[in-house]
């Protein structure tokens, strides 16, 4: 699949996963602060992307360590989302219903670098056993 495809792909999962987060976001912000709704939005709408460019973007099969290492894909993300939902609402004075729309939307090309190069990095290799004679 040529990169191209790939970056079709992911902008695709993006949107979804966009939509989980966002849906998630604004039912929590109903009981939670708005910091900690968008914590635990982003943390069910990451496990459910990670499925998606598995499967759908990447075409190459979750396993665990590409499970435990996904999250990295998302550190930059993360970062900049929070920081710029902060200082949307807080500096910006914008609402905190859609300050993670915007916010999103700076931190997606380098999402897909990163998550391009943990998700096709092949798994190590395990070493044959010796045969003992």
């Amino acid at each position: 699949m040529t990169v191209k495809a790939q970056m079709a792909r992911f902008a695709l999962v993006g949107v979804v996963n966009t939509g989980t987060y966002y849906g998630c976001y604004l039912v929590l912000l109903t009981w939670l602060p708005y910091i900690a709704a968008h914590v635990v939005a982003f943390a069910l709408s990451m496990t459910g992307s990670f499925f998606l460019n598995s499967y759908f973007t990447y075409r190459t099969r979750p396993t665990w360590r590409k499970f435990l290492l996904f999250p990295l894909t998302n550190a930059a993300n993360f970062v900049i989302t929070t920081g710029g939902v902060y200082l949307l609402v807080d500096l910006a004075g914008f609402s905190s219903r859609y300050a993670p729309l915007v916010a999103a939307a700076a931190a997606i090309p380098i999402t897909f670098v990163v998550s391009r190069t943990i998700m096709l990095r092949p798994d190590s290799k395990v070493p044959a056993v010796e045969r003992v004679s």
